[in-house]
């Protein structure tokens, strides 16, 4: 689980160059006032960035929104919840290292060709990417159209760009991974652990209660008793319920949410006990984590206060039937 604060990403370590935009608002392209290949898109931005509170990146009239709240960064229509650090660093540190290489087109019919017309047009495949401050003022705004990666010879990636309310484009030296799906910001890394260090599960689905106990090396199945013949891997397989939970989707624990299937509660042999809620909506699988006791000040914090869509499969780990574990019939001899 990732816990590195964020406004150390802004402590990108560039330097950055003197020379700037030199073209204002309406230039042409016979009004291009030559830029030096290699000029600095944005000057002085690493330092600014100590200041930036906000990160949007606009697609099609989408905004995707990224917040600083404290030391932590996280998507807003998700209730603040983290964000990749190393993606949102990566974003940051190339924007302060993009540098103009060639002059393009200023005629707006030809933005398309780039990828740099509106990017709030329903057909644009244009983003724009802003950087705020906590009052809201821009740090830095730019339009970004296509990538080119040039793989022969290892050389660096392009991509076009163009200034909003400026009319010429540029390729851009740089890479700038600008992603305006919220969902591949997630930091989705849920919790993870080993299941050798489970010790016992008890699983509630309405009525029924099951309880698997470990006995050395062994998984069994101790409550109800008496019971069919048991897979071993499958009974084995309850066990591993916390190793690498990743998630899909993930919403305030507040939000108001039906469908409760049943309850999962993990004990670990350090006495860390893990209770997983799962809901169902529709085919979705919805589930809340909490951690007591043992290890769980160091749990706690990234599951407390969330609801997280997990894979669907998940339900037979957490909420296992004995129907669904039980051995295989063994194959009749043929006649």
């Amino acid at each position: 689980m990732k816990t590195r604060t964020t406004i150390g990403l802004a402590a990108v370590g560039v330097a950055v160059l003197a020379a700037g935009w030199l073209l204002g608002p309406g230039a042409t392209g016979d009004s291009r006032v030559a830029v030096p290949p290699g000029t600095v898109v944005f000057p002085d931005l690493a330092s600014k960035l100590q200041t930036a509170a906000e990160v949007d990146v606009v697609a099609k009239g989408v905004t995707t929104r990224i917040t600083r709240t404290g030391a932590q960064w996280g998507l807003a229509d998700r209730g603040g919840y983290r964000v990749q650090q190393d993606k949102l660093r990566e974003l940051l540190t190339g924007l302060t290292e993009l540098r103009m290489t060639e002059p393009r087109t200023s005629d707006p019919t030809q933005y398309d060709r780039l990828g740099v017309d509106d990017p709030n047009s329903p057909a644009s495949t244009a983003n724009l990417l802003r950087v705020l401050d906590a009052q809201g003022k821009p740090i830095a705004e730019l339009i970004t159209g296509h990538r080119r990666v040039r793989t022969a010879g290892n050389l660096p990636e392009s991509l076009y760009i163009r200034r909003p309310g400026e009319a010429q484009s540029w390729l851009a030296e740089g890479r700038l991974p600008v992603d305006a799906d919220a969902q591949l910001w997630l930091e989705r890394d849920v919790i993870n652990i080993a299941g050798k260090d489970v010790v016992k599960l008890v699983a509630s689905r309405g009525d029924t209660v099951l309880q698997f106990d470990r006995d050395g090396d062994k998984v069994a199945l101790t409550t109800p008793a008496e019971h069919p013949k048991l897979d071993e891997y499958r009974v084995d397989d309850v066990f591993r319920g916390l190793e690498q939970v990743t998630l899909s989707d993930v919403e305030p624990a507040s939000v108001a949410r039906e469908g409760k299937i049943g309850v999962a509660t993990y004990t670990l042999a350090d006495q860390t006990v893990v209770t997983i809620t799962l809901y169902r909506a529709d085919k979705d699988i919805w589930a809340t984590f909490e951690a007591k006791d043992g290890r769980a000040a160091s749990l706690q914090p990234a599951l407390a206060g969330w609801r997280f869509q997990i894979g669907a499969w998940k339900e037979k780990t957490y909420l296992p039937a004995i129907d669904e574990l039980k051995a295989s019939e063994p194959d009749k001899p043929a006649p």
